[in-house]
């Protein structure tokens, strides 16, 4: 007796999971533009293009939105119509910045290149290493 009320649940479940497994975009590809056009238009628009790809059925653009930041955008690729825009946050930063912008263990001479930097304090190096191309 509860083995029929198991099946039938089961056999919904899995006739509902094709539904729920939609793809973004639903252009056909025959109405596609191609990638390029869709490029000199984000150019045209203030957007550095990095890449552009095919992903659920849209075009993802990655690159630097007009503003300023990084984002990975959705495009229906039929219409070039904008579907969905994501800021993209460099975790990196954090890694390597302290909070006022300068690398940590350097000051910020140093890390703009001219040398000047207190030497890591760690009891290993005596002084700066000296380093010979030849």
């Amino acid at each position: 007796m509860k083995t029929k009320p198991v099946i039938l649940s089961l056999t919904f479940l899995l006739l509902s999971a094709p539904l729920l497994a939609d793809d973004d975009c639903d252009d056909p590809v025959a109405n596609w533009q191609p990638r390029e056009n869709l490029r000199q238009k984000l150019e045209a628009d203030g957007w550095t293009v990095y890449r552009i790809k095919v992903d659920d059925g849209c075009y993802e653009v990655k690159g630097l939105a007009p503003q300023g930041f990084r984002a990975e955008a959705s495009f229906a690729p039929a219409s070039l119509n904008l579907m969905e825009l994501e800021r993209e946050e460099d975790d990196d930063d954090d890694d390597d910045e302290d909070d006022d912008g300068r690398y940590r263990n350097q000051t910020r001479d140093a890390a703009q290149g001219n040398g000047q930097g207190p030497v890591p304090g760690n009891g290993i190096v005596k002084g700066r290493p000296s380093v010979t191309v030849e």
